[in-house]
Formats: structure tokens, C-alpha cells, sequence
């Protein structure tokens, strides 16, 4: 009983006090325009305080689902890309049969390298397609630029080349349109020189002239360009070794067209008879 006493009197001076103030600024407001500016100012930043705080507290709430949405979006265009990239490569695979002459006899199938190595003696290629896409032992692969190796081993999906970077691989190559016939050997040191060999002294040509397959071979089809004939030192006086500049960069490979030749089995069953 001697508490709720004490408690009675210290609410009706609470509220006494509060219905003053309340008088207090009415009197203000009504007396003078500048008193009442600043009471309205004073009302509009207590406002907009918590107008501020409440839309604070509102987007706090909603960047979850801005982040969810923001990730929906992410995955949806991660897979637009992935899905336009192999419409890319698709075209850039198809766009190297289109780069290379046609020769009768020969299949033309796109692939691409899954593995290549270019620091060893006996260099080698992967390539994304195998004895279901139609590749045959002894094919050729090639692009636009030239030769690049010739398949050794082929599984359903995959095969294994020997990259012209090797020093078990020569190409049968002709100087010019016109010229003599040699091997084409890759020099062992750079991703695109080679030498040709054997090519007779009395054959003349011109620092530039082009190099292509001469399709004395069971594996390339003729004419593709290989590169461009530079210097040349004469071999026990009796052939020329001709520095070649090859088109085709093997630092930059990616897209290749393995060339099969339909008649490769019944050729070589000849030359066996």
C-alpha cells in the first residue's frame, strides 16, 4: 500500500509535465511564424529519421531474395554461355573442313585437341574423336595451314597422334607448283620451322616459294599449303636442305580435320603383293 502511494503522485506530475509541454509548444507555434518553422522543422527530421531507419530495416530484410534472384540469374546465364560457346566451337570445327581442298578418296572430320605436348623429342596429340566418328589408323591430321601428325592409335572416342613435331615423322613434300619431291622433317627446335630434304641441285626456286604436300602418300591428300621455303645449304654435294617457315603455328593449335583415305587398305594390300 505505502508503494502504490509513491507510485500515484509520480504519474500525475509525469503527466502534468507532458500536458504542459504539449500547451507550452501549441503557445509557440500560434505566436510566432519563425518558432513555428523550427518546431515543424524539428517534426519533419524526427520523420524523416524514421522513415529512413523503417526503409533501412525493409531492404536489409530484402536483400536475401535479391540474392537469391541474383544468383538464379548468374546460373541461367553461366548456362547461355556454355550453350553458345559449343555453337561456337561446332562452327569453328566445321569451318575447317571448308579451309582445306578437297581431294576424291579422302573423309574429312572435324575434331579437336584435347592434349598436345611441344616440349620433347617425340611430341604427341589427343584428339576428340575416335573409331565411332570414323577415324582410321594411319589418318592424316591437318588444317587450313597444313599437316599436323598422323594417328597411331585409335579408341572409340579418342585418338592418339603423333605430332609432326617428332622425329619419327617425315611428310612427303613438293617445292612449288612444279618442283622436286623430298621429305619434310620438323627441325626439333621451333613450333613452326621444318627443313626439306633431298631436293636434286638441279631444281631451282626462290626464297618464298610455297611448299606443299605432294600426295605421293597414302595419308595426305596434295596440294595443302605447308609453308614457305627459305635458305638452303648443299649436302655432300649433291642435294639441297632447304630451311622451311611452316604456316601452321603449333603453339597456337586447337581445331584439326583428320583425313582418312578410303582406299588406304587396298593400296597398301597391293604394294604388299
Amino acid at each position: 500500500m505505502p508503494r502504490e502511494r509513491k507510485i500515484i503522485p509520480i504519474l500525475i506530475s509525469a503527466a502534468i509535465f507532458i500536458l504542459m509541454e504539449i500547451a507550452a509548444l501549441n503557445m509557440l507555434s500560434s505566436r510566432d511564424s519563425l518558432q513555428r518553422f523550427w518546431i515543424a522543422r524539428g517534426a519533419h527530421r524526427i520523420q524523416g529519421t524514421l522513415w529512413g531507419g523503417t526503409e533501412s530495416v525493409k531492404y536489409y530484410f530484402m536483400l536475401r531474395k535479391i540474392n537469391r534472384d541474383l544468383a538464379a540469374e548468374n546460373a541461367a546465364l553461366h548456362k547461355d554461355l556454355v550453350y553458345y560457346k559449343a555453337i561456337v566451337d561446332d562452327a569453328r570445327l566445321d569451318t575447317m573442313k571448308f579451309g582445306l581442298k578437297r581431294a576424291r578418296g579422302f573423309i574429312y572430320t572435324p575434331a579437336e585437341i584435347e592434349k598436345i605436348s611441344r616440349n620433347k623429342q617425340h611430341n604427341y596429340i589427343i584428339i576428340n574423336r575416335g573409331s565411332e566418328d570414323g577415324v582410321l589408323e594411319k589418318s592424316g591430321i591437318v588444317t587450313g595451314k597444313g599437316v599436323v601428325g598422323i594417328v597411331d592409335a585409335v579408341e572409340k572416342h579418342h585418338s592418339y597422334a603423333l605430332s609432326f613435331m617428332n622425329y619419327d615423322i617425315s611428310i612427303s613434300a613438293r617445292l612449288g607448283d612444279n618442283g622436286a619431291v623430298g621429305p619434310l622433317v620438323w627441325d626439333g627446335h621451333s613450333s613452326n620451322k621444318a627443313i626439306l630434304r633431298e631436293i636434286p641441285l638441279q631444281y631451282k626456286y626462290e626464297e618464298g616459294d610455297t611448299i606443299y604436300t605432294s600426295g605421293h602418300s597414302l595419308i595426305f591428300p596434295p596440294d595443302i599449303p605447308l609453308g614457305t621455303a627459305g635458305p638452303s645449304k648443299i649436302i655432300n654435294g649433291a642435294t639441297n636442305e632447304i630451311k622451311v617457315t611452316l604456316f601452321q603455328d603449333f603453339s597456337t593449335l586447337r581445331y584439326v580435320t583428320v583425313v582418312s583415305n578410303t582406299s588406304q587398305r587396298e593400296l597398301e594390300a597391293l604394294e604388299n603383293k
